[in-house]
């Protein structure tokens, strides 16, 4: 959805390979926001009054963790939203949970219903806590607090993370890279590749790449060349087979045809973009 109107912080350094940012949503008028595949998960707390999502006919829980997902979604206010967002890395969000984020895949979920006490507490903090950065402080304390664990496979857990960075960095740098070119950059087979990432991402590789591509083209909408450039070129420069390859995934990831895809209001690449 568009950034317009929201409040961005970036995390510590200690937790930058993990978090890509925070954002926080103040709404006091009503909303209808267009949301895409963002190919990030994330943790979700609402202040005030949940969202409704009419995709999945129900409200988000006021405290929800949000896996990948690989179809568009509305969110509805009818005001009084004060949202907090944690926005993961592709592949961090279990290490966090201490669940593989393959459980989440296509699922928002209640924080409450996945039996992890500790960000149950974190929850309630951060609804008793008034100002906004103190909210992002006492998450950054327990994000911090998570991952100085003592996990039982932490060598092998730390070696995987950096197997699956590998693998997300080249498929950011080009969408069509097949498997086995991944898992030959990861020094994994094909399928201990395949499992290793979808553990950690919550989807298969060639899923993300999907994602990826698509946000390509918004990230190309949102820089004003949508304009200047055809359907059939802008299918070639983003790693599509050709036309009707590109507007069948563009059509499956945000509800429209690239034609009759709302730009203005709707342009916003969450993958490609860093905030200000």
């Amino acid at each position: 959805m568009a950034h317009t109107g929201f409040s961005f912080y970036r995390p510590c350094r200690q937790l930058a390979p993990y978090v890509r940012h925070y954002w926080v949503l103040k709404e006091e008028q009503t909303m209808n926001a267009l949301t895409f595949p963002v190919g990030c998960p994330m943790l979700l707390f609402h202040k005030k009054s949940p969202c409704y999502i009419p995709e999945l006919n129900r409200f988000q829980d006021r405290l929800t963790v949000s896996g990948q997902v690989n179809f568009p979604a509305h969110l509805h206010s009818k005001g009084d939203l004060e949202m907090i967002a944690v926005v993961f890395r592709p592949h961090a969000i279990g290490l966090f949970l201490g669940m593989p984020a393959s459980l989440l895949y296509n699922l928002e979920v209640s924080g409450r219903d996945i039996g992890n006490k500790g960000l149950e507490e974190l929850a309630e903090k951060v609804f008793l806590c008034a100002d906004e950065r103190g909210c992002i402080s006492i998450i950054e304390q327990w994000l911090l607090s998570q991952a100085a664990a003592d996990l039982p496979d932490r060598g092998l857990t730390a070696l995987n993370l950096r197997r699956t960075e590998t693998a997300i960095n080249a498929i950011l740098a080009n969408p069509s890279a097949s498997v086995s070119e991944l898992s030959s950059a990861t020094c994994l087979c094909n399928k201990q590749f395949g499992r290793i990432f979808n553990d950690l991402v919550g989807m298969n590789p060639k899923e993300y790449a999907q994602i990826v591509r698509f946000h390509k083209v918004l990230s190309i909408i949102q820089e004003g060349g949508s304009s200047n450039e055809e359907w059939g070129a802008m299918a070639y420069r983003c790693g599509y087979s050709d036309q009707s390859h590109f507007i069948r995934e563009f059509k499956r990831f945000s509800g429209h045809t690239p034609a009759s895809f709302p730009h203005a209001e709707a342009s916003y690449s969450d993958l490609f973009t860093e905030p200000a």
